[in-house]
């Protein structure tokens, strides 16, 4: 049986251990190949054959939609499925990236059971299931638990879109595409200024969330308390805007410790520790500059 070559490119380590863990647990016998920015992936792409990319937007030396559009750009790599693996939802990305020729969309935080229904439906477009099927694992996709990702670390042929994307292509790709979902809670109100607050985005939902402490390294953040509990080792983006100007940074990363807030067992309240995964020089500068201007509310008061 002939190898399914598989590069994932993104510079966060933690996110490629993630995707490659999940498909090795559903795809066995596939290959792959990772790369910390679209620069390494392009000079992998030149002296070896892929069947699929799956590619992070945000990295340094060379984006995810600069390495898309440099693809589509090669004759030999025009119609190679490239998912891009995002937590950029809006519209205006969405557009460029299906302009520039992208086959599809996974959105961060996703779960193993989105990620491997992605690449299976990409995989047979371009003919390449069969390859996998005789090794294929008789098993349902769906693990059942609340946290994909702690799971995967414990565990016909691509259409090349025209530049003219119509209305409908638009419509159907902002669906499949990123975006926060409703918020599941109330934000906390009165002490908490609208700069020390952002959006905690899980697979389950978003989250309201007050930045108690922040570093280059991970972000202490009080979230009210829901019907579902954030899960250790989750996933997740944390969106962070700061001050009038509107200026949002999209933080990749997942949960490192979830504890009650109050010191009573039916606290309303929950401190998360979440740690950071992006090495992209930008975001490093951006959360530079949040520390700097003192983002961190030090002194919140559970329903103040």
């Amino acid at each position: 049986m002939s190898k399914v070559n598989v590069l994932v490119v993104d510079d966060a380590p933690f996110i490629r251990d993630l995707v490659k863990k999940g498909l090795r647990s559903h795809f066995p016998g596939i290959r792959i190949e990772e790369a910390v920015n679209g620069r390494k992936a392009q000079q992998l792409l030149e002296r070896e054959r892929f069947d699929l990319i799956l590619c992070d937007w945000e990295m340094p030396e060379m984006s995810g939609l600069e390495l898309l559009t440099w693809c589509r750009g090669q004759e030999r790599l025009k119609v190679v499925p490239f998912i891009m693996v995002t937590s950029r939802g809006d519209k205006e990305n969405v557009v460029q990236a299906i302009q520039s020729g992208v086959s599809d969309f996974i959105g961060k935080p996703f779960s193993n059971e989105q990620l491997t229904s992605k690449v299976r439906k990409a995989l047979g477009r371009a003919g390449k299931l069969d390859a996998l099927a005789a090794s294929a694992p008789q098993r349902s996709t769906t693990t059942g638990m609340a946290n994909d990702s702690l799971a995967a670390l414990t565990g016909g042929r691509a259409e090349v879109v025209k530049p003219a994307a119509s209305a409908a292509t638009v419509a159907a790709a902002t669906q499949q595409a990123p975006a926060p979902a409703p918020v599941r809670v109330e934000k906390p109100t009165a002490s908490s200024s609208a700069r020390s607050q952002g959006q905690l985005r899980l697979g389950s939902g978003s989250l309201a969330c007050v930045i108690k402490a922040l570093s280059l390294k991970e972000a202490a953040l009080v979230v009210r308390r829901g019907e579902v509990l954030p899960q250790v080792l989750e996933g997740a983006v944390l969106d962070l805007e700061q001050g009038e100007g509107g200026e949002v940074a999209r933080l990749n990363g997942y949960l490192h410790s979830v504890a009650a807030f109050e010191p009573k067992p039916d606290s309303e309240w929950l401190q998360l520790i979440f740690r950071f995964v992006d090495r992209d020089p930008q975001k490093l500068d951006y959360l530079s500059r949040l520390i700097a201007r003192g983002t961190a509310q030090r002194h919140f008061t559970p329903g103040a």
